[in-house]
């Protein structure tokens, strides 16, 4: 038995009673002009027919550099994460000590406008967790674009 499910939106009154009076007054071609649910649209320009624009592909490996940090205290985890990134490609990995040791979850953090490089790199080392960099880093640091930090998990 199928129940009655509530509008997700409100009902158009007004666009139903304005097409019902010109229907009554046999006006079809105004109909047209009414913005109502299933009205069909103009077609699109030829090439643009329902497709977002092709963003270009993300940086090579091989020209990003990553800083490793470790933030669980495993003596050596930065030195080896980073070997193991390195055999991924990147250019650069890094390693140090993260300012504070007890990180419950390794994490990736990333620059504005790499984020597509920084959920690859996460792909890569099997790191769930992908968030925007909100601090600062020691300035020898400063240009270097995907951070990660290794947690206890």
């Amino acid at each position: 038995m199928e129940h009655a499910q509530p509008l997700a939106r409100a009902f158009p009154w007004r666009t139903v009673a304005l097409t019902a009076s010109v229907l009554a007054l046999g006006a079809g071609s105004v109909v047209a002009l009414v913005d109502r649910p299933g009205a069909t649209r103009p077609a699109a320009r030829p090439g643009h027919v329902g497709k977002a624009p092709a963003l270009p592909p993300p940086r090579p490996r091989s020209r990003i550099s990553v800083l490793v940090l470790n933030g669980n205290g495993v003596s050596g985890a930065a030195g080896t994460a980073a070997t193991a990134i390195l055999a991924r490609g990147y250019r650069h990995a890094i390693p140090g000590d993260a300012p504070q040791l007890d990180y419950a979850r390794s994490l990736v953090l990333f620059r504005p406008g790499w984020q597509r490089e920084a959920k690859r790199l996460a792909r890569d080392v099997k790191i769930p967790a992908v968030a925007t960099l909100d601090g600062a880093v020691a300035p020898e640091y400063a240009r270097v674009p995907l951070i990660v930090i290794l947690g206890a998990n």
